[in-house]
């Protein structure tokens, strides 16, 4: 029955008819008690005695009374209607239109259509926070009010968690609760769980979430066919086409989100909304043209101000931020002091590491200015010049309340990211030599007193934190970086990367006793952390896809805030005890180069912004690498690619590792929330294949040259990394050598007999293990030489020396133990080339190639920042 305008429902009194659908009628009313006016929603009388549309009905009453937030339509109230039985819900009145009508017009500008994205996943994130998922996201349930603001509506079809502990989720996956195999939702906008029948969690939301960015970015539905059948095998097997095709102002990033929403593996889409979010957020005002930062949410202080500073500068002071996950309003703008910054080096090279000194104005930094080695400089922040501390090949790591420095020296890469040397004391004067106190120390920080230090060192195959020196407090399996005691001298915080040879991870804060908490969830890339000047919060720079990281806060009760974001990796140096930061800011990148057949020079193959070469075939005429960047989003990305410079083919998600002895299949090690997993990718048509590798954490693995087996270097939980054979045909997995050991060049350390392995031992010296039993033969080499590949004849090893930059390549006889050189690698290009990574080459040695960073750093100070 529909109500008369002027008639009564409860106190409540209604106005007009606002619509009517499947679960009810909607209705204008005015609620005399508070003289606000109000949307009621009413389940027809005739269909109320329908137990499934009641409970469906009560169940989004119950789902979107339990949450407030500004972009989820707020309930007020829940009743009977006295005359026939029929309940109603009241929720606040919304002046706009819904998004289908936006959406009539035509595709968003990019700009519009982010900022509605942004807060469509904040509301999902609220809703998925509390246990509800939506389970019918379309754009006829999310309205756009008169002022710009986003309201999801429905959460008839939600998903509650029970209020019970213990209690499992009321699953409403079928209309009944009963029948399986009956989805709800809307065709087009379901993920492909949800039209298979099955469970559909927040990750659901998701998918629905990015088929209504792709709509409103395109102008075109992302799954649509000419009968229900046809849009479900669209769902189920095809992507839609590239955003680039329907607008070029779209920004890749842009692009590769939508893309990561629309994973058919709800295992490959974003973990959360609110990680979508953020990474909207460090997107939003980026246009396909644009290289500069994100835009601030508050738009009337970015025009007040005009600036005439770098870009960095720009966005640090734009972009200051006071919420976790959010941009600083303008309105808070000006209610605060605003950020400045000074930026303190203006020559071309990379940047280690910063300090500040004990008086808050002097700083020592670690630089390699215009292609020389790194040296120690001192500048001040009253003066734009820099000079030299007179200390080559060294870095500082810290510098205690006394004024005396813990450098390294003959400072060295040894493993990926981490770097290694000797722990010396110096005077910040400069008189007198550096006392050597520890070889083999990766980082150092001074305590508070200035008489003991904290340091992180291999020990047996481990990262191991020690403070003060010689008492172990933790050790880790993958690395450690960065540790900084706090204040108070009662723990110091550290970053944990639980995979070698990567920098994602997370901070840990570790007490004198050893007790550990972990104070953030994982990061794809985390580098550089400081105490807070209050001692209050650890400060740290991380990002959650590619290099692009943000300064965040963690508080010891594990609150993490974001403090400003910008383009470009920034890496927390330093913080003085007045509150100023030192931060670096890197523009780097990871390029590729090779040389094979029918080349008569070396190529460029570079793909994206993070290209790591990981193997090349026999024949010489692919490559394997994986992208890590901003451009392999989150979990890498696994390429193939031919010498002729043919595009690339991206095999999948994760790490490459090794082309198979035919060359027709990739190994690769998938990352889902820090549980590796082995796959195995075909070149050409096929299915990838997961290997069962229960325990295992993998962080390495290599083709033996049957084909039928592998060699994966991986740990066990509290135990140090080992090398394990994996039989493919019975998937059995056994530990062939004790712990500590590793692969002296991961996917090219195998003989071509496959009787031996090139490693490296708990010492870090190289050796020949034995696979078929007995002691491993330790390698007649200088320790400063790399094994990174077998001559065809196995007679010979492929060498080249660590951290050298140009590379050189010697070939090293397994008899005689004579080096003879073979080639140098760097290149033609070599601004700003600080590394050469892995190098990979065919067993003829007529095929090769190599990886290598180019990074340009600026050194910033900054004040403001709380």
């Amino acid at each position: 029955m529909t109500l008369a305008a002027g008639s009564r429902l409860g106190p409540y009194e209604i106005t007009g008819l606002l619509g009517a659908g499947g679960m009810g009628e909607v209705y204008r009313a005015k609620d005399p008690r508070l003289g606000r006016e109000v949307a009621i929603k009413v389940l027809p009388a005739s269909l109320s005695q329908d137990a499934d549309r009641l409970k469906r009905f009560e169940q989004e009453a119950r789902a979107a009374g339990v949450l407030n937030h500004p972009n989820i339509t707020a309930v007020y109230d829940l009743g009977t209607n006295a005359s026939d039985g029929a309940p109603y819900i009241v929720t606040e009145l919304l002046e706009g239109e819904t998004l289908r009508s936006r959406l009539g017009a035509g595709p968003l500008p990019v700009r519009k259509a982010t900022d509605y994205a942004i807060q469509i996943a904040k509301g999902l994130a609220a809703a998925h926070e509390k246990g509800i998922v939506h389970r019918d996201l379309k754009p006829e349930n999310l309205f756009v009010t008169k002022d710009g603001r986003l309201k999801i509506l429905d959460f008839g079809l939600a998903k509650l968690k029970s209020e019970k502990d213990g209690e499992q989720q009321t699953d409403l996956r079928t209309i009944s609760g009963t029948e399986p195999g009956v989805v709800l939702g809307t065709m087009g906008y379901m993920s492909p769980e949800q039209v298979r029948g099955k469970p559909a969690d927040r990750r659901s939301d998701l998918f629905s979430f990015g088929t209504i960015l792709y709509e409103m970015l395109s102008g075109q539905r992302a799954f649509r066919g000419d009968t229900a059948a046809d849009t479900i095998t669209a769902i189920l097997t095809k992507e839609p086409p590239d955003l680039s095709q329907a607008n070029k102002d779209i920004h890749p990033g842009i692009d590769r989100i939508v893309r990561h929403c629309l994973e058919k593996n709800p295992e490959e889409r974003f973990e959360s909304a609110r990680d979508v979010a953020f990474d909207l957020e460090a997107l939003s005002g980026v246009s396909g043209s644009t290289t500069g930062a994100v835009a601030a949410a508050g738009g009337e202080a970015r025009r007040r101000t005009r600036w005439t500073v770098p870009v960095f500068a720009a966005i640090l002071v734009a972009l200051a931020a006071g919420a976790a996950g959010g941009l600083l309003a303008g309105r808070r703008l000006t209610e605060r002091s605003p950020v400045s910054f000074r930026q303190l080096t203006f020559r071309r090279g990379p940047i280690q590491s910063a300090r500040f000194a004990p008086d808050g104005e002097t700083i020592i930094y670690t630089a390699a200015w215009d292609g020389r080695p790194m040296e120690l400089f001192t500048t001040r922040l009253d003066s734009p010049e820099s000079r030299p501390f007179g200390l080559t090949g060294a870095e500082v790591l810290s510098i205690a309340s006394t004024g005396e420095m813990a450098v390294s020296l003959s400072r060295r890469t040894y493993s990926g990211f981490a770097r290694i040397g000797t722990l010396s004391r110096l005077g910040m004067t400069g008189g007198g030599a550096p006392k050597d106190i520890r070889d083999d120390v990766e980082y150092a920080d001074w305590s508070p007193d200035g008489r003991d230090l904290a340091i992180v060192r291999d020990a047996g195959g481990k990262s191991q934190l020690e403070f003060p020196i010689g008492k172990a407090l933790y050790a880790s399996p993958g690395w450690l970086s960065h540790p900084r005691v706090s204040p108070s001298g009662d723990a110091v915080a550290v970053i944990e990367h639980p995979t070698v040879d990567d920098d994602g991870g997370y901070v840990l804060l570790v007490d004198r006793s050893g007790q550990t908490k972990k104070l953030t969830d994982d990061f794809a890339s985390i580098l550089g952390l400081s105490w807070s000047r209050k001692g209050d919060e650890v400060w740290f720079t991380a990002s959650r896809v590619g290099f692009n990281r943000f300064v965040h806060a963690a508080s010891r009760s594990g609150k993490v805030r974001v403090l400003a974001v910008a383009t470009g990796g920034m890496t927390m140096e330093d913080v003085s005890r007045t509150g100023k930061v030192l931060l670096s800011q890197d523009k780097a990148r990871q390029g590729l180069v090779a040389y094979g057949p029918g080349l008569d020079k070396e190529r460029d193959l570079s793909w994206l912004d993070w290209s790591l070469v990981d193997s090349i075939s026999r024949d010489g005429t692919t490559i394997l690498f994986d992208e890590s960047g901003e451009g392999g989003g989150p979990g890498y990305s696994t390429y193939a690619r031919k010498m002729d410079g043919s595009p690339a083919i991206r095999l999948g998600e994760g790490s490459a590792q090794a082309l198979s002895p035919d060359g027709k299949l990739a190994l690769a090690i998938v990352h889902p929330s820090s549980n590796p997993k082995v796959v195995i990718y075909p070149i050409g048509a096929g299915d990838p294949k997961f290997l069962e590798t229960p325990g295992l954490a993998v962080q390495a693995a290599a083709w033996l040259p049957d084909g039928n087996r592998l060699l994966l270097a991986a740990n066990e939980a509290g135990r140090g990394v080992r090398i394990y054979l994996y039989e493919l045909a019975s998937q059995k997995v056994h530990a062939l050598t004790p712990e500590g050991y590793r692969f002296a060049a991961s996917g090219a350390g195998v003989s071509p007999d496959g009787r031996v392995v090139a490693v490296f031992g708990p010492d870090r010296k190289p050796y020949l293990y034995p696979l078929e039993g007995g002691e491993p033969t330790p390698l007649a080499i200088d320790a400063k030489w790399l094994p990174v590949g077998w001559s065809d004849d196995g007679i010979s090893l492929f060498v080249r020396q660590r951290g050298q930059t140009p590379a050189q390549v010697n070939r090293f006889d397994l008899k005689t133990g004579a080096l003879s050189p073979w080639r140098s690698l760097m290149p033609g290009d070599s601004a700003g080339v600080t590394t050469i990574g892995a190098v990979r080459i065919t067993p003829d040695g007529k095929a090769y190639a190599y990886s290598y960073l180019r990074n340009l750093a600026d050194l910033y100070v900054v004040e403001g920042l709380e």
